[in-house]
């Protein structure tokens, strides 16, 4: 087992789901801890950034796996140093090497993660981080289950936001004409920069009045992760054959039940005569692509053919996301619709000799 001597505190902070709720301000506990020590074929990683996901409130919320009880660790990706590590890692890696990994319980100083759950990644940048899950979920989703063809009229939800960004980029990528909804005019912006053909701010426009008149054959493909009447509405637009992908539903996360309220009555029917379909995506279940994904993305991002957009808070009201205790405020800010991009959170400043 090797360690990076004395630069390893003996305790550390993380935060600990300690009762189920939607409110991550109530499920969420910052604890003080011992410092974990790897076992033979893992990795002891001192986290850099972590990433916010909407998801971290269907977690704290115990909506996953309702068999899991508190107290659970929160989190699902970070990226860092390795500090320590076991004896079979050391045949991969080595102290000082820069890993990305997306696994349980992240948000922390120091994180102990299995080497075969890790990413090599060249430097401790936080655009990498926006590729584990808000990246991956979109790259797959769009291959698996969108069958883009060029020409092809295309829909994203949330489409300034951290999976939302990617999901047009691909679509893009495989000559499709692109439409994302946004809330801002900033957002809308950013939306041109990346080659969404017509961001739609509907805080300014009527969604629904907009696409019927501009896309009046309907739209082929929808990545939705909205839900409520965002969801029908990409319902009741798809073209004929078209194809409704749902990622999410974030409308509904901070209910108490989790769940989205469709009238769903009609939906047998409104699929039937346009011969259309909706299918559900989540992530873990598409592992076996994980491994292609990233290494796709990596290189698109080195070539500099894919934006990876990073909002770590700078025009938030408090300022920048700085520490575990600000991840509290980056929930907050991303469920109030604020981010431009992925939302980050810098947990530790970087060391000495870490790799920039």
């Amino acid at each position: 087992m090797d360690f990076k001597g004395s630069s390893i505190p003996s305790s550390m902070k993380k935060l600990v789901v300690t009762k189920l709720s939607q409110n991550f301000r109530d499920a969420v506990a910052l604890q003080t801890v011992p410092v974990p020590t790897p076992g033979d074929g893992d990795l002891l990683v001192r986290n850099r950034f972590v990433g916010i996901n909407a998801s971290d409130i269907n977690y704290s919320a115990g909506r996953y796996d309702p068999s899991v009880k508190p107290p659970f660790d929160a989190g699902f990706e970070g990226i860092g140093e390795v500090v320590g590590l076991g004896l079979s890692a050391s045949a991969r890696y080595t102290i000082g090497d820069t890993v990305a990994y997306f696994a349980d319980g992240a948000f922390a100083e120091y994180k102990v993660i299995p080497m075969i759950k890790t990413v090599s990644v060249p430097a401790v940048k936080p655009e990498f981080l926006t590729l584990l899950l808000s990246g991956a979920t979109a790259y797959i989703a769009m291959k698996r289950l969108g069958d883009l063809v060029k020409g092809e009229k295309v829909l994203v939800t949330a489409a300034a936001g951290g999976t939302g960004q990617f999901a047009v980029q691909f679509a893009k990528q495989a000559g499709c004409h692109v439409v994302g909804t946004c809330s801002s005019n900033e957002k809308a912006g950013f939306l041109k920069t990346i080659g969404c053909d017509r961001p739609i701010n509907y805080t300014s426009e009527d969604l629904s009045t907009t696409l019927r008149k501009e896309y009046p054959q309907g739209l082929d493909v929808v990545y939705e992760s909205i839900g409520g009447r965002m969801f029908e509405m990409a319902v009741n637009n798809l073209a004929n054959k078209g194809r409704l992908i749902v990622i999410g539903f974030i409308s509904a996360y901070q209910t108490a039940s989790g769940v989205p309220t469709v009238k769903g009555g009609t939906l047998p029917m409104k699929l039937l005569q346009k011969s259309a379909s909706v299918r559900g995506f989540f992530l873990p279940h598409f592992l076996s692509d994980y491994k292609e994904a990233m290494g796709s993305m990596m290189q698109m991002f080195a070539k500099g053919k894919l934006v990876c957009e990073v909002d770590c808070g700078d025009m938030a009201p408090e300022g920048r996301f700085m520490g575990l205790e600000s991840v509290f405020r980056a929930v907050d800010y991303m469920y109030a619709g604020k981010n431009v991009g992925k939302v980050v959170v810098e947990v530790t400043p970087p060391s000495l000799d870490s790799k920039l």
